[in-house]
């Protein structure tokens, strides 16, 4: 029975001595900060693994209303008036107003590089100025029988297949929602044009047999066969800058 006794009382004493150390341990937590001992705690809970989410990219808008987008804008309205000016044999002052293009063609993009004006919408509507007026005075030069019908043909159909193309690429790279009014802000940038080397030299030659089309009626020089070998020349480039698009994977950039 004394054996019994002495078990008991052991296991009593060892009880009491672990009570007495919690009790302790817990007096000391609850007289330490707050903070600290929360930190402690965090430390010792399994971490979990959260997968962040990309941020979402909100569409850029960018200023649109410079003075190189401006000066292109005039130009791209100053194109049917300079082809009827042509249809009623204004020619001098289809020229002049033909020099205005051209000059302001020159100015935007000089000013744009030269106080950082550049935008994305000025290297569309600036190639698109362009093409106006060499379509709208190709058609209607073509009209007056002073451009042969299939230079005319191979110029407009150059043009049409790029236009086609423009509007493709204007769709699949607007970001969503795609809505017919999101679609005609230009502030909203989704691709990029960046015109191949030849491009731009046919543009120059192509604006060149233009012009000097236009000013023939004017000046007492037979210019029949520098007008025509000119003609074959553009041809040639023409089809050339259009495969040039096909080809290229630098032409146009989707923005992302």
């Amino acid at each position: 029975m004394s054996a019994i006794a002495r078990v008991a009382s052991r296991a009593f004493r060892n009880n009491s001595a672990t009570y007495s150390t919690a009790a302790s341990q817990l007096t000391n937590l609850s007289h330490r900060p707050l903070l600290p001992l929360l930190k402690q705690v965090a430390t010792t809970l399994p971490r979990r693994q959260y997968q962040a989410r990309p941020p979402v990219k909100q569409p850029i808008h960018e200023d649109i209303y410079t003075v190189p987008n401006i000066l292109t804008l005039t130009r791209l309205g100053a194109a049917p008036v300079i082809g009827y000016l042509v249809l009623h044999d204004c020619h001098a002052w289809a020229v002049g107003l033909f020099a205005y293009a051209g000059i302001t063609d020159l100015l935007d993009g000089w000013i744009a590089r030269r106080w950082n004006k550049k935008t994305v919408v000025g290297t569309v509507i600036d190639p698109m100025a362009d093409k106006a007026l060499m379509t709208i005075l190709t058609v209607c030069l073509a009209a007056k029988g002073a451009l042969p019908f299939w230079l005319a043909t191979v110029i407009l159909g150059r043009d049409i297949g790029l236009g086609i193309a423009a509007i493709y690429y204007r769709w699949i790279s607007l970001p969503p929602p795609k809505t017919f009014a999101r679609y005609w802000d230009f502030s909203l940038p989704s691709a990029e044009v960046r015109p191949t080397t030849i491009s731009k030299y046919n543009t120059f030659l192509q604006l060149g047999l233009i012009g000097l089309t236009t000013t023939a009626p004017l000046v007492n020089v037979d210019l029949t066969s520098t007008l025509t070998i000119l003609q074959y020349v553009v041809a040639g480039t023409t089809i050339w800058s259009a495969a040039s698009y096909v080809f290229s994977k630098d032409a146009v950039k989707i923005l992302k």
